[in-house]
């Protein structure tokens, strides 16, 4: 079955849940209602004219609670269901192009400085990071934002190409996952979770432990002579020592016993996802080996968080007018605290290999949707040798499939540069992004929008989006040249340079722009760079210097029918023979 239909029968199974369970909670509000009348009538017979015991109440109240109880575990499943449909909804949004604006975008991931993020629209809204993100933590979020936005070593993508097809069929596991917690939204922050559970260890000094356990031991023995003898002064002095201590310690103790209940908020739905994650059995070695890292003394991470259920339980409860009686003989939250403590020492540095976990799982899962949703995009094939990119069939995954213009792309063997010329809107910084994104796809392990693609491993560069800055002082040129120093540094990495780059130097003179523009290209090649330049000079489609056959000339076409433009975004070999400035003034009312 197509994801689309699969889909679609799900949702449907999803919204008649949903109705069906709108009309029991609508029974159940008729049901609380004609009990509750039935009680206080029963009471007015019972109390006012004592025409039965007033104990028989206790039925109907018991009933009551029962039916209360019934009434939000329904009103839970409800939400469930509707979290599961709108699961549904958002995943054809995704398939049938319908997404941009009702997704996760990401915007704090956004780096201006970045060498490829903005020219290439990774986040923000319509960007890649909203097409891919569909994780419940913010451990998630950031995971995928940090594969978009450097590429993995090829050992690394290839094992997330086998965890990705071990996942991609997984809709049960992704429905499961995005419908826990009581929220839809993203939870979860990792940076104050691991700040409680790494932060070394208030009550440390071992005669607090003595403390607790003797003091209220005394207590008792007090209270036992107390009892025999009639004497009180014994229990009434442990009394005194265990308030002054308590008062002395209180500080510490309730910033314990505060923040195990604050982190154990955040740690409810990292529990329903862990106890989600424990019943899956997966067959990729790296999966299986992302459970393992899970364990903690080896105890299933569901069970440590269980008993750090516990502990919150007990330091909630000494609010409790009962346990209040008792706090001070028993030393409870010392005690209590003293349980945290030895919790947080014992599993505390495991949370961050937990959040690591759930993260890595969470964008795992992010490009397997993806590659679920789109099952005609394949995985890239990387190859050995020189700095190479060829794909046949390349498109936009951002540009609706209904609109994309598909084209070739080869830069393999002698060449080494595509320089492409055209006129104004044909098409020529979408080739530049195209080629870029798909590049940021396949070095983050997931399926590419092409019939097929074949690259070495790359180091993506882009000057596509500039703009001068205000803010920082900086003109256009500036900014510009900025950039293309941080692409010179990234051309002695450890992987190739791809670089990107749109009107090269535009914002200077003819001819320090062509003489400068000629002096990067000649740098860049002479580096085992790869890249495309973009440009409406036609000067720079002849630069000299370089090795025969390194530079290639394509264009994009246009022509005038009935006064408008119409373009057909096809890449042609050659040099562009016309220029559309003037029909596109003219065709707006612009009569020059």
């Amino acid at each position: 079955m197509d994801p689309a239909t699969d889909y679609r029968e799900r949702l449907t199974a999803r919204e008649s849940d949903v109705k069906t369970l709108d009309a029991t909670l609508s029974r159940f509000g008729s049901a609380r209602l004609t009990l509750a009348v039935i009680i206080v009538v029963a009471a007015w017979f019972s109390l006012g004219r004592h025409s039965f015991q007033a104990l028989w109440l206790l039925l109907g109240v018991a009933a009551f609670a029962v039916l209360v109880i019934a009434h939000q575990s329904a009103r839970r499943a409800r939400a469930r269901a509707e979290r599961a449909a709108d699961f549904y909804r958002k995943g054809l949004a995704r398939i049938e192009d319908r997404w941009q604006g009702s997704g996760q975008r990401g915007e704090r991931y956004d780096d201006p400085h970045h060498v490829y993020g903005s020219d290439l629209d990774l986040f923000g809204k319509g960007g890649l990071f909203e097409l891919l993100c569909t994780v419940r933590t913010r451990m998630g979020e950031e995971r995928l934002a940090q594969w978009l936005k450097a590429p993995a070593p090829l050992s690394e993508i290839r094992e997330r190409h086998a965890c990705v097809h071990d996942l991609k069929d997984r809709t049960d596991l992704r429905e499961d996952l995005a419908v826990l917690g009581e929220h839809s939204n993203v939870g979860i922050h990792p940076a104050a979770l691991l700040q409680w559970a790494e932060t070394p260890n208030r009550l440390v000094a071992r005669w607090m432990v003595w403390v607790g356990v003797l003091l209220p031991v005394v207590a008792i023995l007090g209270t036992v002579y107390w009892s025999v003898t009639g004497v009180g002064t014994p229990l009434f002095i442990t009394l005194v020592v265990e308030a002054v201590v308590l008062s002395v310690l209180r500080k510490n103790v309730d910033e314990v016993l505060n923040g195990s209940e604050t982190a154990f908020e955040d740690l409810r739905l990292f529990a329903a996802l862990l106890l989600r994650v424990e019943r899956e059995t997966f067959a990729a070695p790296a999966l299986r080996k992302l459970l393992e890292r899970l364990s903690s003394h080896a105890r299933k991470p569901s069970q440590t968080i269980a008993s750090l259920s516990t502990i919150v339980s007990f330091a909630g409860s000494r609010r409790n007018q009962a346990i209040t009686l008792f706090a001070i003989p028993a030393m409870y939250p010392l005690n209590v605290a003293l349980v945290a403590e030895r919790w947080r020492r014992r599993h505390g540095r495991v949370v961050r290999h937990w959040a690591e976990t759930i993260g890595e799982l969470e964008a795992l899962l992010s490009l397997a949707a993806y590659t679920h949703e789109h099952p005609a995009d394949p995985f890239p094939e990387f190859i050995d040798g020189p700095a190479g990119f060829a794909a046949e069939d390349l498109a936009h995954p951002l540009i609706p499939a209904a609109r994309v213009v598909r084209n070739n792309v080869n830069i393999t063997g002698r060449t080494r540069i595509l320089l492409v010329s055209g006129s104004n809107m044909s098409g020529k910084s979408t080739l530049l992004r195209t080629v870029g994104i798909n590049t940021v796809l396949a070095m983050a392990g997931a399926p590419v929008r092409a019939r097929s693609l074949r690259l070495t491993e790359l180091q993506i560069g882009a000057s596509i989006r500039i703009n001068d800055s205000l803010h920082e002082g900086s003109s256009r040129f500036y900014a510009e040249i900025t950039r293309l120093r941080q692409l010179f540094d990234a051309v002695g990495g450890s992987r190739p340079l791809l670089f990107l780059l749109d009107e090269l130097l535009q914002g200077t003179n003819s001819w320090d722009r062509r003489s400068g523009a000629e002096g990067i290209v000649r740098a860049f090649a002479a580096r085992g760079a790869i890249g495309l330049i973009s440009t409406h000079d036609l000067a720079l489609t002849d630069i000299s210097g370089l090795p025969e056959g390194a530079l290639v000339n394509v264009h994009f076409q246009d022509e005038l029918q009935n006064g408008r433009m119409l373009f057909d975004f096809k890449l042609h070999d050659g040099v562009v023979t016309r220029s559309n400035a003037m029909e596109l003034m003219r065709s707006i009312g612009l009569e020059v």
